[in-house]
């Protein structure tokens, strides 16, 4: 089967661990001469993680390479993991693949690894996660064969992660201070205030005058008196002409009701 024939709308690659060992890892190394048209054979450790989706023979999400093994200090020495911009870390231990039709048969083993920017020992951890899978180290394939199955993806980022980035942005956006005008704004405030007035707020500034010196002035009031007296009742005011009409008037009111 081709690469044109697997081209098909809806065609998805996502086989089980048990495939990818019992059919894929184990025919690789069977038939030294077989070629898969899914899984390339690639040397991941000449390339950095995000360069491999342009490698890889197939996938959208997650994409898969033949590995030879790269150890340090011979055939038994560690495998050299490390790449132009950082190094590929084993979280955990390995975990045991068994088979569906006999739980206790092993038939590989599966390595979980990290992809870490800089060098060891320090470095920033990336979202970069590789899956290696291998066969047992008692099976027969495993002697002569030093190869293994890799599958490389982008961790999911969490939505815990996501809301807490989003917290501490917008904690971050509270705290910035307000700005102060800028200098343009400064000078455009200060021509204003130097401009000639025109003809209508020179009117506007008459009448504003004018009815501010017409508005009641009331008694300032003063410490030593803070309440203003009214004044004071005098037999004197009764003999003032102001209270002699109004008597007068009075008289003629009542004399007016009482003749009709």
């Amino acid at each position: 089967m081709s690469l044109a024939e697997l081209e098909l709308p809806g065609f998805r690659f996502h086989p089980t661990e048990e495939e990818l060992i019992n059919f894929y890892l184990k025919r690789i190394i069977i038939d030294n001469k077989f070629d898969s048209n899914i899984i390339g054979f690639l040397n991941i450790y000449l390339s950095d993680p995000w360069e491999l989706p342009g490698l890889a023979r197939i996938g959208e999400r997650e994409w898969y390479f033949f590995v030879p093994v790269n150890r340090k200090y011979g055939p038994k020495g560690k495998p050299n993991r490390t790449t132009r911009n950082g190094f590929w870390k084993a979280t955990g231990s390995e975990r045991q693949i068994r088979s569906s039709l006999d739980p206790k048969m092993v038939i590989g083993l599966k390595k979980t690894l990290v992809f870490y920017g800089g060098r060891a020992p320090k470095g920033s951890r990336t979202d970069w996660v590789m899956n290696e899978y291998r066969l047992p180290d008692g099976h027969p394939l495993h002697k002569d064969h030093d190869i293994v199955l890799c599958k490389v993806y982008r961790k999911a980022t969490s939505l815990k992660v996501l809301e807490q980035r989003a917290m501490i942005e917008e904690d971050a956006t509270k705290r910035i201070p307000t700005s102060l005008p800028s200098p343009q704004s400064q000078d455009m405030l200060g021509s204003l205030e130097s401009s000639p007035l025109s003809k209508n707020d020179m009117h506007f500034r008459s009448c504003e005058e004018e009815n501010h010196n017409n508005t009641v002035k009331l008694p300032q009031l003063s410490a030593s008196n803070a309440f203003v007296e009214p004044p004071k009742f005098s037999f004197d005011s009764l003999s003032s002409p102001l209270w002699t009409e109004l008597q007068s008037a009075g008289q003629d009111l009542w004399g007016l009701f009482y003749l009709s």
